[in-house]
């Protein structure tokens, strides 16, 4: 998502960066600073728009985060990071303190795909996919359909997040860079799936309009090589590409 220097310096200014508030606005920033958890902070970063909120309260349980211990090093002080409680000074050193803001990023993403299976958790995505905060669906014919985030993988460290179009049902690459490089088991598999499950009335009706291939305004027929090529009919000895 981004290094562990930049996450490291972001995170010993906390609230203070000025993705809060202006250096013009000092009170109203170290009002701010006072108020903002740790989970609204980073949520509130650049580039992590695809993120809702976790509750505490689901933190704090810790069957929700059952296995979790495993996958995450240095977990408990990620845990405690997350949920803004103090670490003992002088119990981790310079690099060990880094370390830490690392892992409390890669366990919030892992607690977040558990998060927003839940009714609580779809329901905050709701809110975000009806402000399209997700993005909308390349795809010209898609006419801007809102999308939802979807991962190839459950494991971390697979795969980079992907949007899920419910209109043509394909999946794309985020336009942003920087979501492009999120990790796309921290929304997994499930997800999408179940959110239109879940909401079905979000659910638009497939467009059953095609583009169409012309030369100088001629349909391109049936039997030309470069559609036969394209369904995989003609494969030569000198092609580069694999029919699939």
């Amino acid at each position: 998502m981004f290094a562990a220097e930049d996450f490291a310096v972001s995170l010993s200014n906390g609230p203070k960066d000025n993705s809060f508030a202006s250096s013009e606005e000092g009170s109203l920033d170290s009002e701010l600073s006072k108020d903002t958890s740790w989970i609204m902070w980073f949520c509130s970063l650049k580039g992590n728009e695809f993120f809702c909120e976790v509750d505490e309260e689901f933190i704090h349980d810790d069957f929700n985060l059952t296995g979790l211990s495993t996958q995450v090093a240095f977990y408990e002080h990620a845990v405690d990071t997350i949920l803004d409680f103090d670490i003992p000074e002088g119990e981790l050193d310079e690099r060990q303190q880094e370390l830490v803001e690392v892992a409390a990023e890669t366990l919030y993403g892992l607690i977040h795909a558990r998060f927003i299976l839940t009714a609580r958790g779809l329901q905050l995505m709701l809110e975000k996919f009806n402000r399209a905060d997700f993005g909308r669906c390349p795809r010209v014919l898609c006419h801007g359909q809102p999308v939802v985030p979807v991962g190839l993988s459950d494991t971390p460290r697979q795969n980079t997040v992907k949007v899920f179009c419910p209109r043509c049902w394909d999946i794309f690459n985020p336009r942003s860079r920087s979501h492009c490089t999120l990790d796309g088991a921290y929304w997994g598999t499930t997800f999408a799936h179940l959110f239109f499950h879940t909401y079905p009335d979000r659910i638009p009706v497939r467009n059953k309009e095609t583009y169409i291939p012309r030369i100088y305004g001629f349909r391109l027929h049936e039997s030309s090589e470069e559609i036969r090529r394209n369904r995989g009919d003609c494969v030569g000895i000198g092609d580069t590409n694999n029919a699939e």
